[in-house]
């Protein structure tokens, strides 16, 4: 029998992926505080560049490994290098705006949930780059210390958070690599070197590693499309975030097998950018509601088993539409918690 750690249904709520357009920290943590009742999260803010995107945020998190910048993006580096450096000021500006934002508030033991976000092993392996150039997900070694390093400094960053805020805080794995790396898909440095697909086996291991590390309930969220259904369900996770316009048949299959084992699926049903016309809260509840109505489910699941979320990050919206995606999301759970019949 699967144990998963922590509260599986706090993840059944409204909540963001995590990044945000624009670089003022304080203004982001005022919306995703005052906006999500139910599941805040520290924002990222990958506007302000280096050490501030998903990949450079590992830098912040990491322990004993370091990180610089390759024209191709981040590679592991020896000691404590600047991009390392400003990754770790820019967490502390963000974890500072989101407590003084928290404290505002008034919600300092509060019971309300925070959640943080870091990339997961797989993707982290994927994109980081050796001294050689090669992906570090092509050598085994490396792969497994970065896993053990990620899960040490993803518990030490969620216990800082918990302990600041007064707060119950859980975590997300950004992982729109994994379907890649465990397919074959990733391009090596060059054509003669490919790299081969991750065992899944492993991979799923890598991921309870982290899980077990932190001691809460997690959540993976991916974007992409191809996502390892039957290795999520193996795996010790409470939550899968997923962005609903990648879902095929067999993807709605996955969801159903994986709320069947009374864990969480977050869907991702408003835009991460400004459509054409905005939806109203009805249209963003009916589009979750008509994938749990397809898979046979009584509508209570909607308030039990399900979370809404923008599709992804919203890094590339206006600061205008991240606030109303945002708000969105919340109405919509709101309905889903008030009346699930009534959608």
């Amino acid at each position: 029998m699967i144990e998963y750690c922590g509260r599986v249904s706090g993840f059944a709520s409204a909540t963001g992926i995590g990044s945000y357009p624009g670089s003022d920290a304080r203004q982001a943590a005022e919306v995703v505080v005052g906006e999500l009742h139910q599941l805040a999260h520290l924002v990222e803010l990958p506007g302000r560049g280096i050490g501030a995107d998903i990949i450079g945020r590992a830098g912040a998190l990491l322990v004993d490994i370091g990180i610089d910048t390759v024209p191709r993006g981040y590679r592991i580096a020896p000691g404590r290098s600047a991009v390392t450096r400003r990754a770790i000021s820019l967490l502390g500006e963000d974890l500072d705006a989101l407590e003084e934002a928290w404290e505002t508030a008034g919600l300092r033991g509060s019971g309300r949930t925070v959640k943080v976000q870091a990339p997961g092993p797989i993707t982290l392996a994927a994109q980081l780059e050796l001294a050689n150039g090669h992906r570090a997900i092509t050598d085994a070694g490396a792969l497994r210390d970065l896993a053990g390093s990620l899960a040490e400094g993803v518990a030490e960053h969620r216990a800082t958070v918990a302990r600041r805020l007064d707060a119950e805080v859980v975590v997300q794995f950004d992982e729109p690599t994994l379907p890649a790396a465990l397919l074959g898909r990733l391009t090596g440095v060059t054509g003669v070197t490919p790299v081969h697909p991750v065992d899944e086996a492993l991979a799923t291991s890598l991921l309870d590693q982290c899980v077990a590390a932190v001691g809460v309930a997690v959540a993976v969220h991916s974007c992409a499309a191809d996502l390892p259904w039957k290795m999520l369900q193996r795996s010790n996770i409470s939550a899968v975030s997923v962005d609903v316009s990648t879902l095929t048949a067999a993807d709605l299959d996955g969801i159903g097998e994986f709320v069947e084992t009374g864990r969480v699926v977050m869907l991702g049903v408003v835009p991460s950018t400004a459509p054409d016309r905005r939806p109203s809260v009805e249209e963003v509840a009916k589009a979750a509601a008509s994938i749990t109505d397809r898979l046979g489910f009584n509508r209570s699941v909607l308030r039990e088993r399900i979370g809404v979320t923008p599709a992804c990050g919203l890094a590339g919206a206006t600061p205008q539409w991240a606030r109303t995606a945002i708000e969105l999301v919340q109405k919509a759970a709101d309905g889903f918690a008030d009346d699930p019949e009534g959608i």
